[in-house]
């Protein structure tokens, strides 16, 4: 790890930290987040999910990522969190950085991930860190939804690879 986290150190998820994040998913957020991310992301997606802890063991964040069983060229960010105290030490990027190197390292060629297109940190956060955004994309998930799409190409020379 770099210093860009600050003394965070990242791990691979495991089914138990499905508790922990839960507890402090909508604080963090500052809404209520949490049934967006069931329990399930956890209990089967673990091995391609990511935990950062403090040096005291303290969750101070976490990605929910899945390679996709369908498609082998293709993972998914599904959710990214990180401790307000946290935030501006690139903890975000570094969790994004070894999730990209995880999905590359596996053969994946795509990653993609979306969010509420009120959401403009994030939108910022994905242009910055090299993906493409498109949208809002009216009806994504169905009748009176807009989600921005993002998407992030991982070419045979990506130093991730």
């Amino acid at each position: 790890m770099g210093g860009a986290e600050a003394g965070a150190r990242l791990r691979t998820a495991a089914p138990g930290d499905y508790d922990p994040i839960a507890a402090v998913v909508d604080a963090w957020w500052g809404r209520a987040v949490l049934p967006i991310l069931p329990r399930l992301f956890l209990d089967l997606f673990w091995s391609s999910s990511l935990v950062a802890e403090d040096a005291g063991g303290r969750l101070t964040g976490f990605l929910v990522g899945v390679l996709s069983p369908s498609d082998p060229h293709e993972a998914y960010i599904h959710f990214v969190g990180v401790a307000p105290q946290a935030r501006g030490l690139g903890l975000g990027r570094a969790l994004y950085e070894r999730f990209l190197g995880l999905a590359a390292a596996d053969g994946r060629t795509v990653v993609q991930a979306l969010t509420s297109p009120v959401n403009t940190a994030s939108i910022a956060f994905h242009r910055a860190t090299g993906f493409a955004v498109t949208g809002p994309v009216a009806g994504h998930n169905g009748p009176g939804t807009s989600y921005v799409l993002f998407d992030r190409r991982l070419e045979p020379g990506d130093p991730r690879r």
